[in-house]
């Protein structure tokens, strides 16, 4: 049974998943809204997000995109940064406050020294409509839905924010490519966690189970229409990769002020 519980960044969700008993009936699709975005963007941090759970297996990640308005003239990063130097500053849009999107500008403003300035929407869908009017010159979102823009040109991909290129947009650069920008890798992750200290025997169970399905050939199409790459791992790679994008995430969105 399904039981969404959306709020507070995911971190109503979260929060349920965490309080659940340790036997396994309970599990959440973690992701990186819940984990490493949400919990540091109230004022008082419902859970741990790694101490907090038991980070059973990885199911995949899906890359964020930088993308700009064609006749803003930016068509790479080094555009990018060439546009915000001159006009002394640079508007993005993403989704709303604390989304990937968000974050991963203020990662971006850090790294690069720009002068770069949120612009928040209420949802993927409005930020598109600015974005291809002109309204602002840059937008930063999880891929997929972006594509078709990519297509009929109505918008311009500059990178994408995986380590490799995605295979949705086979021509566009990873941020890995552009430079020394090891510190802008950042996936949307999925996974499948469970409260804290579930017993060793059911964490196996489970991670077996999300590694078939993970194998068969529909999913897998499936999960490549979404723009998620699978990665299956092993529960304690799954537990270190969450734990990593904890650290990178949890000062960018404290240094930002970003509040939910």
């Amino acid at each position: 049974m399904v039981d969404n519980r959306p709020g507070a960044g995911g971190s109503v969700g979260g929060s349920y998943v965490a309080q659940s008993p340790a036997d396994g009936y309970v599990l959440m699709l973690s992701n990186s809204t819940p984990i490493s975005i949400g919990p540091f963007a109230l004022d008082k941090q419902p859970y741990d997000p790694v101490e907090a759970f038991t980070h059973i297996a990885s199911v995949g990640a899906a890359p964020c995109v930088v993308m700009a308005y064609p006749a803003s003239g930016i068509r790479s990063l080094n555009d990018l940064q060439a546009f915000a130097r001159k006009e002394g500053r640079l508007d993005f849009g993403s989704g709303g406050p604390a989304s990937i999107g968000h974050i991963y500008g203020e990662l971006m403003k850090k790294e690069l020294g720009l002068n770069m300035v949120h612009v928040p929407y209420r949802g993927g869908a409005p930020m598109t409509t600015d974005l291809i009017s002109g309204v602002i010159p840059v937008g930063m979102d999880v891929l997929t839905a972006y594509v078709p823009y990519f297509k009929t040109g109505q918008l311009v991909p500059l990178a994408v924010t995986s380590a490799k290129r995605s295979p949705l947009v086979p021509d566009v650069p990873s941020i890995t490519e552009l430079g020394n920008y090891r510190k802008l890798v950042l996936d949307n992750f999925f996974g499948v966690s469970g409260p804290a200290k579930m017993p060793a025997e059911v964490v196996a169970r489970i991670h077996s189970a999300c590694n078939e399905v993970m194998a068969q050939a529909d999913i897998k199409k499936r999960m490549l229409d979404l723009g998620i790459t699978l990665s299956p791992s092993s529960t304690a790679s799954f537990t270190a990769y969450v734990r990593d994008q904890v650290e990178t995430l949890a000062p960018a969105v404290k240094g930002a002020g970003v509040k939910l």
